[in-house]
């Protein structure tokens, strides 16, 4: 009997060895898993409430209210207006601002644009709208010697006769519309047997405009003779010309 339990005995411990070698690899590897983060935790704090509560105090924190001196706009004293100092005309000055609180000290630099110098050719914005602006660089004495200066550059045209033309300008057809009477279309001159309507859109076409051929069509003996063939119903009027915005002017 002892003979035949000292196998099974044997056995029975080399399974046990082999459950303890397997559950300690399964801890091992557990241990070696990284741990899954928590997503409902805030980026660097602890949950969400608080990392809200941090954020509105630096935004609190940025919105305070800055001293002029800090921003580089005019500080009132004594009733007086004071800007910021620069170091020379026509460089800009910058205020650094403190960093809000949980971020790194980097610094904020906000450049502040120095005020135009009057009688400088900058292109920049005139602020000559604002009393602050114009207040903390101009005195009475100042705006009365600018006034003082612009009076003497004031330079008062003379006025010259007007040109008078020279030569041959042509006919006038102002002065023909206002010496005719008959409407456009009313005959008033014969025409020879040889003249028609479409020669003389053929001839009219050569033309911009009907003022100029009037014109030509006065030079060449019109409105007695239509030697151009410009005029067919004889109105004295070539190619449509009409006088009658002529007449209008004149009321």
């Amino acid at each position: 009997m002892s003979g035949a339990t000292r196998p099974d005995t044997a056995a029975g411990r080399a399974s046990f060895a082999r459950l303890g070698l397997g559950a300690l690899a399964l801890t091992l590897v557990a241990a070696c898993q990284p741990e899954v983060p928590d997503s409902a935790a805030g980026v660097g704090f602890g949950d969400y409430t608080t990392y809200r509560e941090a954020r509105d105090a630096e935004l609190r924190t940025s919105d305070a209210v800055l001293p002029p001196e800090a921003t580089g706009a005019p500080a009132v004293r004594n009733g007086a207006i004071v800007s910021a100092p620069l170091s020379a005309p026509g460089t800009s000055a910058a205020a650094v601002l403190p960093a809000p609180a949980g971020v790194a000290d980097q610094g904020v630099t906000v450049a502040v644009t120095p005020p135009r110098v009057a009688g400088s050719s900058d292109a920049a914005i005139s602020d000559e709208q604002s009393f602050q602006a114009v207040s903390a660089r101009e005195s009475i004495e100042s705006d009365a010697e600018r006034l003082e200066r612009q009076r003497a550059a004031y330079v008062q045209v003379e006025a010259t006769p007007v040109p008078q033309r020279t030569g041959d300008a042509g006919p006038n057809i102002v002065a023909y519309a206002l010496s005719t009477t008959n409407a456009k279309g009313q005959p008033v001159y014969s025409r020879g047997l040889f003249t028609s309507d479409s020669r003389a859109a053929r001839n009219c076409a050569q033309y911009p405009s009907p003022d100029l051929a009037q014109i030509a069509f006065l030079k060449a003996g019109g409105p007695q003779k239509d030697r151009m063939s410009l005029d067919p119903d004889g109105d004295g009027y070539a190619c449509g010309w009409d006088p009658a915005p002529f007449r209008a002017v004149r009321g």
